[in-house]
């Protein structure tokens, strides 16, 4: 198996909750909400992630906003790329595995500008060989074909195999299985395994511990 290794974005490479909580705390402080409001922003987020349009307008209908739910909408695609981070260990262990020989890439479901201003504002782009963004080529995880473009992006193929790490069990773990590649699931505190899912390779809490494993399985083996 080559030493190919896509990694998902939001929530794996760069800390989408956090950085949603932080403008959540800051919209209350603008808008001169309450705890309730905050409370609710989470709650709501957690149910409609993915979905921001209709987030809005529900953001809006909530809290008897004037500003329109599209203006709202574009602050926050705004402002959002400005709060995500990816934590130093994590960048050090992507810099360890390319200098194994390792190719990196990143495949992620979004829009292509708000995707783009997170990688290069975490400082991803000089540590990946490349990336793919459903937004950019109308294809979403966990449709096989956006891994087999992230692949080739890398300069490779994704019929020589690999490895996906993400923490969606679906989009990322049965997406990269259907892709042909092994996988390691990033398992947070928001998210748990379902039920009759079949299970990833491996489980981590954090990016530096999937490099861990990735470099563990292309050590050679020692004789006894």
């Amino acid at each position: 198996m080559q030493r190919l290794a896509l990694f998902d974005l939001d929530n794996t490479l760069v800390n989408r909750s956090a950085a949603f909580r932080a403008w959540a705390h800051e919209f209350v402080a603008d808008h001169h909400l309450d705890d309730a409001a905050l409370t609710w922003l989470l709650e709501t987020d957690a149910r409609t992630y993915g979905t921001k349009g209709p987030f809005f307008h529900a953001v809006r209908e909530a809290f008897r906003l004037d500003q329109a739910a599209d203006e709202l909408w574009q602050q926050y695609r705004q402002r959002m790329p400005e709060l995500v981070a990816c934590r130093s260990q994590d960048l050090e262990a992507l810099r360890l595995l390319r200098a194994a020989g390792w190719r990196i890439g990143i495949v992620t479901n979004g829009m292509t500008d708000n995707q783009h201003c997170k990688i290069h504002r975490a400082g991803l782009n000089t540590l990946v060989d490349g990336w793919c963004i459903s937004d950019e080529v109308g294809i979403r995880k966990p449709e096989p074909a956006i891994f087999s473009i992230t692949a080739q992006r890398c300069g490779t193929s994704i019929t020589r195999g690999g490895w996906m790490i993400g923490d969606d069990p679906i989009l990322d773990v049965a997406g990269g299985r259907r892709a042909g590649l092994r996988t390691i699931w990033l398992q947070t505190e928001s998210t748990s395994w379902p039920e009759r899912q079949p299970g990833p390779d491996n489980t981590v809490v954090a990016v530096a511990d999937a490099v861990e494993v990735l470099l563990q399985t292309a050590m050679p083996a020692t004789r006894n």
